[in-house]
């Protein structure tokens, strides 16, 4: 049995205020915000796993609202990045907001990691609603977006749902950071990882695939099997991960998978994640550098948490390739990803 509680956490200015959610099972605690539907905190054997912010506002690098990592957050209109912010549907050329080198990322300037959500009670937890205009961020059509958290003993799922006015790309995923050693542990170079996917998707030098899905075999990519983390970033080029692994094929289906496993052998921690995506993006918190002070005055470094974010691939609004990432009217975008956390 799960047990649901909330509290206003606190104040946005112009915004609004902010209510905390908590999901409480006999194994698993689970904090959510109203801001962003940010996932706060996951407490899972005597640890805080994720990390974040004990403030919504105030200084610089210790907050929420002046967080450009994601810490926790769902992303949207378009996780990930679009190659220069643009693309063409129905005839039309849309401009997004530039914030990632050249291209778009994670949905724009303000995007919904930064609006605060309609909180409703649900069995076992709490779904989250917003309404994104026709025009934000660059986008078409009025979005009616959701996600709902809920506890259910060792499993956290969050279901996404979406139906637009318009033709518009949409692809929402969650950016919890994690470290199975605990929020302010320094790395998770004594981490294991698999990933369950025979290919991922190389990148240019600004993180846009290059278009060719590429067989993991013979590569520090491929993860089928449990590698440890730390020895296998030194093989990987650039500053660590952060690619899309692919999970299943364009035209597939929607079934949900197993997608990873990762384990921290010292502690005996363990997170599954499955998902009704067809990728993945392994990320390994190359861009956090110490500056930024999260819960507790931890300071998060590079490579000190990892992030399994369950998306479509990346830039598929511009490569055909890829998975359509369209919602027209009429249709139903809804996805599904599962959170399990147990011990070895």
């Amino acid at each position: 049995m799960t047990q649901v509680s909330h509290e206003q956490w606190g104040e946005v200015s112009g915004l609004g205020s902010v209510d905390l959610w908590v999901l409480q099972s006999s194994q698993v605690r689970v904090e959510v915000l109203t801001l962003g539907a940010i996932i706060r905190s996951v407490c899972s054997r005597g640890k805080d796993v994720v990390l974040g912010y004990d403030d919504l506002e105030g200084t610089e690098h210790r907050s929420y609202m002046s967080d450009k990592r994601y810490l926790g957050a769902v992303v949207g209109r378009v996780a990930n990045r679009i190659a220069r912010g643009r693309f063409v549907l129905e005839g039309k050329e849309y401009q997004l907001d530039i914030n990632n080198g050249p291209n778009a990322l994670h949905g724009g300037l303000r995007g919904f990691n930064k609006a605060i959500w309609i909180a409703t009670p649900v069995e076992g937890g709490v779904q989250l609603s917003l309404t994104s205009p026709d025009g934000d961020q660059g986008y078409p059509g009025e979005v009616q977006a959701s996600v709902s958290y809920t506890l259910q003993g060792e499993t956290l799922t969050a279901e996404y749902r979406a139906r637009s006015t318009k033709a518009t790309p949409i692809n929402l995923t969650n950016h919890s950071y994690f470290n199975l050693a605990g929020q302010g542990a320094s790395d998770i170079y004594d981490h294991q990882v698999s990933i369950s996917a025979q290919s991922y998707l190389p990148v240019d030098d600004t993180s846009i695939p290059t278009g060719e899905i590429r067989g993991v075999e013979g590569t520090p990519f491929d993860l089928r099997k449990p590698v440890l983390i730390g020895p296998r970033l030194k093989e990987v080029p650039g500053p660590g991960f952060d690619h899309n692994f692919c999970l299943s094929s364009p035209g597939d289906a929607w079934t949900e998978r197993h997608t990873a496993r990762v384990c921290h052998p010292a502690s005996g921690r363990v997170l599954e994640v499955s998902t009704s995506q067809p990728g993945v993006q392994f990320y390994t918190a190359n861009f956090l550098d110490g500056s930024k002070t999260g819960k507790g005055g931890a300071r998060y470094g590079k490579h000190s948490s990892f992030c399994l974010e369950t998306q479509n691939w990346p830039d598929a609004v511009n490569q055909a390739s890829f998975p359509d990432c369209l919602l027209r009217p009429g249709e139903d975008y809804r996805h599904v990803t599962r959170f399990t956390f147990t011990t070895v």
